[in-house]
């Protein structure tokens, strides 16, 4: 090796030595931060796994006791944080309401729920629709569902309208309804006995592929 590349590396390692010298603290400090925000991150996930294992607990007995009839439970339901399972709990005691002839209750249950899953609004908007009809209120039935176009919701369309005595209006709503359901949907043959029933004749459905 000639003297001067044995030159070039002495002076090249002096240069790294000045350089951590110079950095080393920031750079040892910049380790210890991203191992601190790793360490964080995984102590802030357990806690969030914790935390929703002991509302899913929190939430299931609340649910089973009020299957069981037991409504005073559904203050437990309320004092869930807005989410998922309090959605499901206030259906669960909306469900309950309507058994133990709670109709009206089950209504301002049913009102009082704040769904941000477009699934989960469409259901409760369905079912408070149904006991909105049940309670001789199809025109706010109506009013409550006039923007979707789900077959579920057109199905509770055909109901509000044959409870308003408009049969024509009822045929087109559950037409509408059979043909977005499946073949086999288990609530197709109820929506056809219904077309049947304002007058209609269910067409043979096809299968899709």
């Amino acid at each position: 090796m000639a003297l001067d590349d044995v030159l070039d590396e002495h002076e090249q390692s002096e240069r790294v030595l000045a350089w951590l010298r110079r950095n080393g603290a920031g750079l040892v400090g910049g380790i210890l931060l991203g191992l601190a925000a790793i360490y964080g991150w995984k102590w802030w996930q357990a806690r969030e796994a914790s935390e929703q294992a002991a509302t899913a607990t929190r939430y299931q007995a609340a649910v089973d006791a009020i299957a069981a009839g037991n409504l005073a439970e559904q203050s437990k339901i309320q004092a869930l944080e807005p989410g998922l399972y309090r959605t499901l709990g206030s259906l669960a005691v909306a469900r309950a309401q309507v058994e133990q002839n709670q109709r009206d209750a089950a209504i301002e249950t049913l009102r009082s729920i704040r769904a941000e899953d477009p699934a989960l609004a469409a259901i409760v908007n369905e079912r408070l629709a149904r006991l909105l009809i049940d309670g001789q209120k199809a025109q706010d039935a109506l009013k409550l569902l006039e923007s979707s176009e789900t077959a579920g919701a057109l199905e509770v369309r055909g109901d509000a309208y044959f409870a308003l005595g408009q049969p024509e209006r009822a045929r087109e709503s559950y037409t509408r309804a059979l043909t977005l359901l499946e073949v086999d949907a288990p609530q197709r043959r109820l929506v056809e006995l219904k077309l049947t029933q304002v007058g209609g004749t269910p067409s043979k459905p096809e299968a899709r592929t």
